[in-house]
C-alpha cells in the first residue's frame, strides 16, 4: 500500500525514523500490531478494571438492600455513606484502568502507524482494512474510538511522469498499466446485507419448546384438555431450528466468498491497486479471520 506513492513512502520513512520502526516492512508492522493488541487485551484484564466494576456495582446496589434488611434502618446514614464511598472508589478504579488502556493504545510506534495511515488516506490511497482495536473502537466497529486515525487535508495526485520515446522498453510501458481491482461478487454483496441478520432461531426454538411443555404440564395438572394444544408448538420449534441451521450453512458459504474477496483485494492492493475501503461486515469478517 505505502509503496504505491513515493510521497507516502517518504513520509512513512520520516515517521519511522522518529519511532524507530520501518513502516514499509510488512513483517515489522505485523509484529508491532500483534504485540500491541496483546498488550491492550492484558490491560483490560488487569484487576483495577474488574475490581472497579464490582465496587461500583456494590455501591450502586447497596441502598436497594435496605428494604430487604430492616436492621440497616438504624444505620441508614452509615449505609448510604458506605455506598457513596464504594461508588467513588469504583469510578476511580475504572478511570485509572481506562487511562492505562488509553496510554497503551497510544503507544509510540502504534501512534506513528496511525499517522502513516492518515497520510496514506490524504494522498488518495484507500485503506482496505483498519482493525477496530487500532482506533480504540468496539469490536463491532462502532464509535469514533479513543485514538482515531488522524485526518489530514487531501493531497493532489502526483503528476504523471513524461511519456518516454517510442523506442522505450516494453517493460516500462507495461509497468505503467494500472492494476485492476477485483469486482465485488453478488454473493459478497448479499453477505454484507445478511451478515447481521438471524441468530435468534436457537432461542426461539427453546422458547417454543418451553411453552409447549408448560402448556402440556398445565393441562395434565389442571385437567384442561385445551392445554395440550400447546404441544403443536413443538413441531414449530423443530421447523425453526431447521431453518436456523439452513441459514447458518448459507451464511458460512457466503462468509467464505467474502473472505476470498477480501484476500483478492489485499493482493491487488499489495500490487499497487487503489482498492475501496471495506464495509463494516467485511472488516469484522477479517478481524475474526485474524
Amino acid at each position: 500500500m505505502l509503496r504505491s506513492d513515493a510521497r507516502v513512502r517518504e513520509a512513512a520513512g520520516a515517521i519511522g525514523l522518529r519511532y524507530g520502526i520501518d513502516y514499509t516492512d510488512d513483517d515489522a508492522v505485523t509484529a508491532l500490531l500483534a504485540e500491541r493488541r496483546k498488550a491492550l487485551a492484558a490491560e483490560q484484564r488487569r484487576p483495577a478494571a474488574w475490581l472497579g466494576l464490582l465496587t461500583l456495582m456494590a455501591g450502586m446496589f447497596l441502598p436497594f438492600g435496605i428494604p430487604l434488611a430492616p436492621a440497616l434502618d438504624a444505620h441508614l446514614f452509615a449505609v448510604l455513606g458506605a455506598a457513596a464511598s464504594l461508588t467513588v472508589i469504583g469510578v476511580a478504579l475504572l478511570v485509572h484502568a481506562r487511562t492505562q488502556w488509553k496510554r497503551t493504545l497510544r503507544h509510540g510506534p502504534v501512534a506513528g502507524y496511525r499517522e502513516v495511515l492518515g497520510i496514506a488516506r490524504a494522498h488518495g490511497i484507500p485503506l482496505a482494512h483498519i482493525p477496530p482495536w487500532l482506533e480504540g473502537r468496539t469490536t463491532s466497529g462502532g464509535g469514533k474510538g479513543a485514538a482515531p486515525i488522524p485526518t489530514y487535508p487531501p493531497v493532489a495526485p502526483a503528476p504523471e511522469a513524461p511519456a518516454e520515446t517510442a523506442t522505450a522498453p516494453t517493460a516500462t510501458a507495461s509497468a505503467s498499466v494500472p492494476v485492476p481491482v477485483p469486482p465485488k461478487p453478488w454473493a459478497v454483496s448479499y453477505y454484507e446485507q445478511t451478515a447481521d441478520a438471524g441468530g435468534w432461531h436457537d432461542e426461539m426454538g427453546c422458547l417454543l419448546i418451553l411453552v409447549g411443555a408448560g402448556g402440556a404440564t398445565w393441562a395434565a395438572t389442571v385437567g384442561t384438555a385445551a392445554g395440550y394444544a400447546a404441544l403443536l408448538l413443538v413441531p414449530l420449534a423443530i421447523w425453526v431450528w431447521l431453518a436456523g441451521r439452513r441459514q447458518g450453512r448459507e451464511k458460512e458459504e457466503l462468509r467464505e466468498e467474502g473472505l476470498k474477496y477480501v484476500k483478492e483485494l489485499e493482493a491487488a492492493q499489495a500490487a499497487g491497486a487503489r482498492v475501496p475501503e471495506l464495509s463494516p461486515q467485511l472488516r469484522a469478517l477479517l478481524d475474526d479471520h485474524h
